[in-house]
């Protein structure tokens, strides 16, 4: 799948309270799936999935959205720690990791 990390307003606003909060962790920990996609994945809201690449590996809770909202093969997060997991530190002179356009694996985290 296609993992777009970025900002959000949500995101935005939990910094400003410090990114040792609940909040902010808990925003920058949330996935979003696109609800066709958590389906055939076997996912619910809230359930704990691992991304991973060649980079590195994460673990984030997801929440479905509608098509309309975020296509079929595409995921989102808010940039966080657990974004940062999975970009290479190659900035390419910018300053910026490369972080758009991610492929990554997603899985079910078991709960046992």
């Amino acid at each position: 799948m296609i993992l777009v990390p970025g900002r959000s307003s949500k995101q935005g606003t939990s910094l400003n309270k410090g990114k040792l909060k609940d909040e902010y962790i808990d925003v920058t920990s949330t996935l979003e799936v696109n609800e066709d996609d958590m389906k055939r994945l076997g996912l619910e809201n809230g359930d704990q999935v691992r991304l991973s690449n060649e980079i590195g590996e994460t673990i984030v809770s997801c929440v479905g959205k509608k098509s309309t909202d975020l296509p079929e093969g595409m995921l989102f997060i808010p940039y966080g720690p657990p974004s940062s997991q999975l970009m290479d530190s190659d900035t390419a002179g910018s300053g910026m990791p490369m972080s758009k356009h991610m492929e990554v694996t997603i899985e079910k985290v078991n709960s046992k």
